[in-house]
């Protein structure tokens, strides 16, 4: 029997291509209205995806990924892509909600309540996907630290000393963020909220906890002031293109996505996050991960790649990512996932190279080809992103303390 897939789309903007808003179908004039973004999720769930991510970050885009450009021919500037979720969610009702989040410069107390929140609004389709910034311009918007600008190529030297101190200081205080994140998510217990008009009690405050979180990075006491999440626990999710952040996937995350150009490759990773995995303790626990593909999708291969030859020459230069790009049709795509899914992928989040042309390409072309493979559901499951993903609602950390005390 073959295993079913897990599918994800990611969503910024017109698209992933930079010439993507200039597309007849491209609603450039709706990128900061509510309807779009409604339109484009709700067509993901007619497709049955486990989930959305929402792009996010806290600079302007920039063609270069280390320091701003003086570009006007490309999409600049976006919506909070949390508040984005949090319009989405009450006009859907089973696909997940992934907003992406800067770890880097933010509190963990203020977006913790934020994920905890929207998990509400969402009825337990939430999660999160963590980020990390080492830009100079990002540290700037906020003043508490002073970071020298990086290379401007786009080829970072991993042999660099420096370098690489300053990727595992980034990863390593994400990594505490996220545990903040996790114990405030549990400084509630579950049915901490009595709500008894008749005694008067609405809350039981021994059911409330203190984190005490004393790190490097951040002391926070706590309680939270949002009861505990649907889910218990909101998904977290991290991209990652080396060891260093594929070990923040490893100890912290339920979800990685990754860069994969080969089944060869997606093996190699894999490995090397179950390697991790096992020495932070994680070895039972489930940790998806996802391959990340930029794709550009078509009726036949012929007519892809002219549509992609359109947008490069629109765009004035070949289209470039740090994930692999395909090119083709929806039959050719669900190929290359069987393919590398035998690597150790458990599912893939596919960036649509325009919008919305290739994710109802991606709706109704490859999910019917993966269905007709019998490799990807036909219905929801479940109503929880947790459901979606085969993870268990987690017990209470501080409940089980305080029971076996």
């Amino acid at each position: 029997m073959t295993e079913h897939l897990h599918l994800a789309v990611a969503l910024d903007g017109a698209g992933w291509h930079p010439a993507a808003w200039r597309e007849d179908d491209a609603r450039p004039a709706d990128l900061l209205r509510p309807s779009y973004w409604v339109d484009l999720v709700q067509e993901a769930e007619r497709g049955l995806l486990d989930l959305v991510t929402i792009e996010d970050a806290l600079r302007l885009q920039s063609e270069d990924p280390f320091v701003p450009d003086e570009r006007t021919d490309r999409v600049r500037g976006r919506l909070d892509a949390t508040l984005i979720a949090a319009r989405v969610a009450p006009v859907t009702s089973n696909i997940g909600l992934v907003p992406t989040a800067v770890v880097t410069h933010t509190e963990p107390f203020h977006l913790s309540k934020a994920i905890a929140t929207l998990d509400y609004a969402a009825t337990g389709r939430a999660g999160v996907r963590v980020q990390v910034s080492g830009r100079a311009d990002e540290a700037a918007h906020f003043g508490r630290r002073q970071l020298e600008p990086l290379s401007s190529t786009r080829e970072l030297d991993w042999s660099d000393p420096e370098l690489r101190r300053r990727v595992t200081e980034a990863f390593d205080e994400a990594a505490d963020y996220v545990e903040v994140l996790r114990r405030l998510w549990d400084s509630w217990e579950d049915d901490a909220e009595i709500r008894d008009a008749a005694t008067g009690r609405f809350i039981d405050n021994t059911k409330l906890h203190y984190i005490d979180f004393e790190g490097r990075h951040f002391s926070v006491k706590g309680p939270s002031i949002t009861p505990r999440p649907p889910q218990g626990q909101p998904v977290v999710a991290a991209l990652g293109h080396a060891d260093i952040p594929y070990r923040l996937i490893a100890t912290s995350a339920d979800l990685g996505f990754v860069t994969p150009h080969s089944a060869a490759d997606a093996a190699d990773i894999v490995g090397r996050i179950r390697t991790a995995q096992a020495a932070a303790g994680r070895a039972e626990e489930t940790v998806h991960v996802f391959g990340d593909l930029l794709v550009v999708l078509d009726d036949t291969d012929e007519a892809a790649h002219a549509r992609k030859r359109r947008l490069d020459e629109r765009a004035g230069a070949e289209l470039t990512s740090d994930a692999e790009i395909f090119v083709g049709t929806p039959a050719g795509l669900a190929d290359l996932l069987q393919e590398w899914q035998a690597a150790g992928l458990t599912g893939y989040r596919l960036r649509p190279a325009a919008l919305p042309h290739d994710l109802v390409r991606i709706t109704e072309g490859l999910v019917p080809e993966l269905q007709r493979r019998g490799a990807f559901r036909t219905s929801y499951a479940t109503d929880t992103l947790r459901g979606h993903l085969g993870l268990s609602r987690p017990a209470n950390r501080y409940a089980t303390t305080a029971q076996s005390a």
